[in-house]
C-alpha cells in the first residue's frame, strides 16, 4: 500500500507522562483467529443506511520531547478505498480491529501494527460495526445489523474462532457501546418515531437495560485513572459538553465544552482530552481553566477531515479516521 509523503506536525503541547498503562496479553490476538469467523452464504443483510462516504484510518505516533507532546506525521493503514471507519486498538498495542465496507457489506477486519497485514476477521451474512474487546479478554463485541435488515443488536464473537452468540437480547436498537466491568455496559440507544437517542446502563447477567440520559454522543470513553465513563451531553443544537458519568451514584458532571459541532473525542492516559475539527487536532486539560487549543495539523499530510480518534494504552500512538483531500 502507498502512502503519501507528508512532513512532521510542528505543533506541540507542554503535558505530563502518558505512559502510564500497563501491558495486557491477548492469546494469539485476532490472528489466530482470523481465518475469518465464517458465517452462512446467505445474501448479505444491508447496511443501516446509505454507504458513508469513504475514508480511511490513519496511525500517528505519539512523543514526549522536552516536556512537550508531539505528534508524528500520519500513516495510512488501510488500502481499500471505501468506509474504513471505528477504530479500536487492541491492549497488547499489536494490532487495531476497525469497521469496513465492501460490496455494501460490513465486516471486521485487524490490522497488524509490526508486520502490516490486514486480515478480516467476521465474514458473516450480517453487518458488524464497533469492534470492541472484551473484558475477558476472549471475545470481541460488536454491533450486528441482522438478516431482517433492521434488527440492531449486541453480539460477541471468540477470538479462537467458533460461532458469535448475543450479548443483550432485549437491548435495541444499538448504536454503540462501552464496557464499564465484566456485565455492566454503556449503551447508545438510538430514537426513532419522534423519540430521542437514550444513554442506557445495561446488565447482561438480568438483561436489563436503564435509560439515564436523553440525546447522548455516540462516543463512551473510559475515563483515565477515575471509576467513571465519558460521553457527549447534547444538551441543544448549540451546547454539546463532555460529561462524566458515575454508576455509583448515576450521576453525571460536566467536564468541559466540546468543540462547535464535534462529538468524536478520546482521552490520552494522563487525562488530557483530543477533539479533532476539519484537519486541526485540539487538546485541552478539563476542569483546569484550559481552553482548547491547536495541537497539530494534519493538513500538510493531505487529511482533510478527520473524525474519530482512538488512542492504544501506552499512550504513544493514536488513530485517527480520515477523509483525504481531493488532489
Amino acid at each position: 500500500m502507498k502512502t503519501d509523503p507528508s512532513r512532521a506536525i510542528p505543533r506541540s503541547m507542554r503535558v505530563r507522562d502518558v505512559s502510564g498503562f500497563k501491558n495486557a496479553a491477548i492469546c494469539g490476538v485476532i490472528l489466530a483467529a482470523s481465518c475469518a469467523i465464517e458465517g452462512q452464504t446467505a445474501a448479505p443483510s444491508p447496511t443501516p443506511s446509505a454507504t458513508p462516504p469513504p475514508s480511511d484510518i490513519f496511525v500517528v505516533d505519539v512523543r514526549i520531547k522536552n516536556g512537550q507532546l508531539d505528534f508524528g506525521q500520519p500513516k495510512r493503514i488501510t488500502d481499500f478505498v471505501g468506509y474504513n471507519n471505528q477504530p479500536f486498538f487492541l491492549p497488547n498495542g499489536r494490532a487495531i480491529l476497525y469497521t469496513s465496507i465492501r460490496k455494501g457489506q460490513a465486516d471486521i477486519y485487524s490490522y497488524d501494527l509490526k508486520t502490516g497485514a490486514t486480515t478480516q476477521v467476521t465474514n458473516t451474512p450480517e453487518s458488524e460495526y464497533s469492534p470492541t474487546l472484551m473484558p475477558d479478554g476472549k471475545n470481541i463485541s460488536v454491533v450486528r445489523v441482522e438478516g431482517d435488515g433492521k434488527t440492531q443488536r449486541l453480539w460477541k464473537f471468540p477470538l479462537a474462532g467458533g460461532p458469535p452468540s448475543l450479548v443483550l437480547e432485549n437491548a435495541q436498537p444499538v448504536g454503540y457501546h462501552h464496557w464499564i466491568d465484566d456485565h455492566t455496559l454503556a449503551l447508545f440507544i438510538l430514537g426513532g418515531s419522534g423519540k430521542p437517542n437514550t444513554l442506557q446502563i445495561a446488565d447482561t447477567r438480568t438483561g436489563k437495560t436503564e435509560a439515564v440520559i436523553e440525546n447522548p454522543g455516540r462516543i463512551l470513553r473510559k475515563i483515565p485513572n477515575r471509576n467513571q465513563f465519558s460521553f457527549v451531553h447534547k444538551i441543544s443544537d448549540q451546547r454539546w459538553e463532555i460529561k462524566a458519568f458515575d454508576l455509583r451514584t448515576k450521576t453525571s458532571a460536566s467536564l468541559i465544552a466540546t468543540l462547535p459541532g464535534v462529538e468524536d473525542y478520546a482521552w490520552l492516559s494522563n487525562g488530557t482530552l483530543l477533539m479533532a475539527k476539519d484537519a486541526n487536532l485540539f487538546a485541552v486539560v478539563p476542569l483546569t481553566g484550559q481552553q482548547w487549543h491547536e495541537v497539530a495539523d494534519f493538513a500538510k499530510d493531505g487529511i482533510k477531515r478527520m473524525t474519530r480518534i482512538a488512542v492504544n494504552e501506552s499512550g504513544n500512538r493514536i488513530a485517527i479516521v480520515g477523509v483525504l483531500a481531493r488532489k
